[in-house]
């Protein structure tokens, strides 16, 4: 790639570093990709696909596969730390999770196209909002132009602080978890502190259900039946001490390395729930959100990306067990075929979600050769 156009890449990234925007907000950080499209030869853009989502497209207009590309456009809400001077300028916002990256890699790629465009085929490049609270893929899944389209294969990567830099890391099936979060709602009735028999305090309720939770764990990554279970919010009562507790809530993320799986666990940690509740004499409700499916790596696409890899003279590393983290590409991988694969961005880079995490500029170029190498193998 000429220097110019990675020098350009580079200020892209930074610029969209230094504007971070959350899920379902990212209209300046879609306007950026718009703007950095709208002088390249031989695309068509669409925008707002699935809300702020922006859906490029180079069509040859001959017999071939249909690729798609994805990357994000959303930051998350986090404080960034450190004194880079293209720092996030927005109060508790920052792309900590390399999102600025991915979305400058595919620009990248969209800038290789217009210079190489495919001589048959078509190839689509989806920069994708709200990825972080897993809305963003099934948004673009429904949306009428995205519907009307099919894709012979899908593909996505995500960096991988800890791996060597430009190391690609594939895996055959489930590359990550199916991931859901459950809010177990518990209400009683309130009484006065000092008569608590009076009223329907739900805390052994609490208790019972947080030690019932052990027996569906297995958190040993290297099992199919792999099982994680994590309580992040335990809510009760009230801070008024004249008041016997007569609500609570129970917030847990749920994961297991297949979607059956996880379909599993929320069974049964509803059917817990339920009966200690009953037990109590409370009454139960429960609220699912930020639901991931697993991804699901096709054999046939992990094989293509490791050969591009090795047409692009980058490093292969086979992962063993599945990453444990949820993203939202599952759903297009449920519905297509395709991969997501890793790309180290060193072992010495903080990780993913840390408040001093910076997508390194150095991985750009490698990111845009596994991809550009990829178009080149599948579209002969």
């Amino acid at each position: 790639m000429k220097n110019p156009v990675l020098d350009q890449l580079i200020q892209l990234r930074r610029q969209i570093h230094q504007h971070p925007e959350i899920s379902g907000e990212e209209v300046n950080t879609a306007a950026a990709v718009v703007a950095f499209f709208k002088d390249l030869k031989h695309s068509h853009i669409e925008t707002k696909v699935g809300g702020t989502g922006v859906l490029v497209t180079f069509d040859s207009g001959k017999p071939g596969k249909s690729l798609l590309f994805r990357a994000e456009l959303d930051g998350l809400p986090i404080q960034e730390e450190g004194d880079l001077h293209y720092k996030s300028v927005y109060e508790g916002k920052g792309h900590q999770c390399g999102h600025d990256g991915h979305l400058t890699i595919l620009a990248g790629v969209g800038a290789w196209l217009s210079e190489n465009p495919p001589k048959r085929g078509k190839v689509h490049l989806i920069f994708q909002p709200a990825e972080e609270n897993g809305e963003g893929a099934k948004a673009v899944m429904k949306d009428e132009r995205f519907k009307g389209l099919k894709f012979d294969e899908v593909y996505a990567l995500h960096n991988l602080p800890g791996y060597p830099l430009g190391q690609i890391v594939v895996k055959e099936n489930s590359f990550t978890a199916a991931v859901n979060s459950i809010i177990i709602k518990i209400k009683g009735k309130t009484s006065h502190a000092a008569e608590p028999e009076k009223g329907l305090n739900p805390s052994l309720a609490v208790a019972e259900i947080l030690n019932g939770l052990e027996t569906f764990q297995n958190n040993n990554p290297e099992l199919a039946d792999f099982r994680l279970i994590t309580p992040v919010y335990v809510t009760m009562g009230s801070q008024d001490y004249g008041i016997s507790a007569g609500d609570a809530e129970i917030h847990l993320t749920l994961r297991s390395w297949t979607n059956e799986g996880l379909a599993e666990l929320e069974r049964n940690v509803i059917q817990l729930a339920k009966e200690v509740c009953t037990k109590h004499h409370l009454i139960f409700d429960h609220e699912f959100l930020a639901h991931f499916y697993a991804n699901e790596n096709d054999q046939s696409c992990v094989d293509a990306v490791r050969n591009a890899a090795e047409s692009a003279a980058l490093d292969i590393l086979e992962q063993s067990f599945p990453f444990k983290w949820g993203e939202d590409f599952g759903i297009m991988t449920t519905e297509f075929k395709g991969c997501m694969f890793g790309l180290g961005s060193g072992e010495d880079q903080p990780a993913l979600h840390n408040p001093d995490y910076d997508f390194p500029d150095e991985l750009i170029p490698k990111g845009i050769a596994i991809f550009t190498s990829l178009i080149k193998n599948q579209l002969k």
